[in-house]
């Protein structure tokens, strides 16, 4: 081989050449050029070099260009045309325009941008981004979207106001440290009010669209930054009139169940974005956020009336009634939840220390019509810091809580006798009914704690519509694919108590109670009072009635005791209240995991 030849062979390796040669030049060279300006190939015009050469030549074989008369390839190494020797550090222009366009989107590149955040006391979306997702993991789709107005605005005017159209999108990982990847894969969207308010612009929409096939395709949860001011009405590149074909919002509906869906909201959000919003599992909002239908302009529009963006939907209004799940400090803290909240749904983490167990055996008041806090025993339960509540202001008789137990992930409903004696009215059992349908649709087992005298009664609980909401959670229950466990602290009463049961005493994969535990079809005093009334009315003298009504209330009471109720196979068991948490190890470790079959069930958004 030729001293030539053998230097042209030791270069750096390049594209791959015509008729499957390698073309052995710099990085910025293809194959070489004839007069007419296609690459040279073939023994005519080069030589394969292997163990055969030109006519005889294999592919896979090195091309080399033959010296031709008045010929001269060109040199082998990075040069200008001129022949000046290109910089190891040199930037080719249409690299450096890629690199301009992508500081255009960043915060270091929009100064202005930044500072009304800081004005606000608000971070950017890309700050709360960063937060959010693993550092060195997310990468963007659609960075360079540009709003739908070319026609009225000139490009570089586009590029400062519209970067991402105002949503940036894009995949990562969340919670790598406790998850290996596939488990840690993410959605995050995040709509920038930076951007025009953080309205929905007709290009932001396709690359909603775009992303929302991606997470259904390939089942990645998605986390939605919703602060935006709903649809954007001065888009001008478009020859529709209403825009009510946009696909987005039933798009991201369709995910319920498929996938869990994050929503987090700082600031105000109205109209389209409160659509997506009201779509996800999870609504996590900031003190200061407005939540909306319809913002100032819609409801003024509408002929309404003039309010300010602050009087629409304020925290205080949508965490009572229930839009809010999480109420919290800042953005900061939402992103901080919604990590916290995903991994749950991410699996199981490293069993964690928790509280001793033994102090459960004293937490019920002696004085068995004492209210106490259920909170607290929650707390003992799960691993040290693992407890997440839902909706605390709303249907504040139950809780909801997502939990951890030697790191498995649970839900777990609960009765609070401060609010109603424990008694379930129709938001309680509404909070209750969705939470099912949430641990159900990503595989959570659940956990009752049961202490209720039964469904709120009565004419006002009737006009709630009762009857319609606590029977949620019978449906509810019915189509539960997860285990269900079930633990009754002190009264177990009626219909109520079957619903907190998951349907009745022998639905759950276990049904115990403490020895405290009290069974009855009813509040045991009024099913005496009630059932013995004529008996009692027999009685003249008062005296003795009310001695006779008491000693049937004491023999009723004996008679609905947990140990007497297990002894009659109503209970599976007895148990010591320092056993609890290990009994619902016990029943976790002793049942399949579900599999799930027929149509995938969606989450109701209430």
């Amino acid at each position: 081989m030729s001293p030539r030849l053998r230097a042209m062979l030791s270069v750096q390796p390049g594209a791959t050449g015509a008729e499957g040669g390698v073309w052995q030049g710099s990085r910025d060279e293809g194959p070489p050029e004839g007069r007419d300006g296609q690459a040279l190939r073939g023994s005519a015009r080069g030589v394969r070099v292997g163990a055969r050469t030109a006519r005889g030549g294999r592919r896979g074989a090195i091309l080399v260009p033959a010296r031709r008369a008045g010929h001269h390839p060109a040199p082998m190494s990075d040069t200008h045309d001129d022949g000046r020797a290109s910089s190891p550090a040199a930037i080719r222009p249409e690299l450096a325009e890629l690199r301009e366009r992508l500081t255009a989107t960043s915060d270091a590149g929009r100064p202005e941008a930044v500072a009304r955040r800081r004005k606000t006391g608000q971070r950017t979306a890309r700050e709360n981004l960063a937060d959010l997702v693993d550092p060195g993991t997310f990468v963007e789709y659609g960075g360079l979207a540009l709003a739908a107005q070319r026609s009225t605005r000139s490009m570089e005017d586009l590029i400062r106001a519209s970067p991402a159209d105002g949503i940036i999108c894009g995949l990562g990982t969340i919670n790598r440290a406790l998850f290996d990847e596939e488990r840690a894969r993410a959605m995050v969207l995040a709509y920038d009010y930076t951007v025009f308010a953080g309205t929905q612009g007709l290009v932001g929409h396709a690359k909603l669209d775009r992303m929302l096939a991606l997470a259904a395709q390939w089942r990645v949860p998605v986390v939605l930054f919703a602060e935006g001011g709903g649809g954007r009405p001065n888009d001008t590149d478009t020859h529709t009139v209403s825009g009510l074909d946009t696909p987005s919002f039933l798009a991201f509906a369709s995910l319920s169940g498929l996938v869990p869906r994050v929503g987090i909201v700082s600031g105000r959000c109205f109209a389209g974005n409160a659509a997506l919003l009201g779509c996800c599992d999870v609504i996590i909002a900031t003190d200061d956020s407005n939540i909306g239908m319809g913002g100032p302009a819609m409801i003024q529009g509408g002929g309404l009336g003039t309010f300010a963006p602050e009087e629409i939907g304020p925290a205080d209004v949508q965490t009572r009634n229930g839009v809010i799940d999480v109420r919290v400090r800042d953005e900061a803290e939402a992103v901080a939840v919604a990590k916290k909240y995903l991994a749950y749904f991410q699996g199981a983490t490293a069993p964690g220390p928790c509280a001793d167990q033994e102090t459960l055996r004293t937490v019920l008041p002696e004085n068995r019509r004492r209210a106490y806090k259920i909170r607290p025993i929650i707390e003992t339960l799960a691993d040290t810091g693992s407890v997440l509540e839902l909706r605390r202001d709303f249907g504040r008789s139950l809780v909801t809580a997502l939990v951890r137990i030697e790191g498995q992930p649970l839900g777990l409903i609960a009765n609070d006798t401060f609010h109603l004696g424990g008694a379930i009215d129709a938001n309680a059992a509404d909070k209750a009914a969705r939470f099912f349908q949430l641990c159900d649709a990503f595989g959570l087992p659940i956990v009752s704690l049961c202490d209720t005298p039964g469904f709120m009664v009565g004419p006002q609980a009737e006009t709630t519509a009762l009857v319609r909401h606590v029977s949620r959670m019978f449906v509810g229950a019915a189509s539960l694919s997860v285990p269900f466990f079930s633990v009754v602290l002190r009264r177990g009463y009626g219909l109520g108590a079957q619903a907190m049961a998951g349907g009745h005493f022998h639905a759950p994969v276990f049904n115990v109670s403490w020895p405290t535990g009290e069974f009855g079809g009813m509040n045991l005093e009024g099913a005496v009072r009630i059932g013995m009334r004529k008996q009692l009315e027999a009685i003249e003298d008062p005296e003795q009635r009310e001695e006779m009504a008491k000693a049937m209330i004491a023999e009723a009471h004996q008679r609905g005791r947990a140990i007497n109720m297990a002894s009659l196979l109503e209970l599976d068991a007895v148990i010591d209240p320092a056993e609890t948490r290990a009994w619902i190890l016990r029943g976790l470790r002793s049942v399949p995991r579900p599999v799930r079959e027929g149509r995938r069930r969606y989450i109701d958004t209430w």
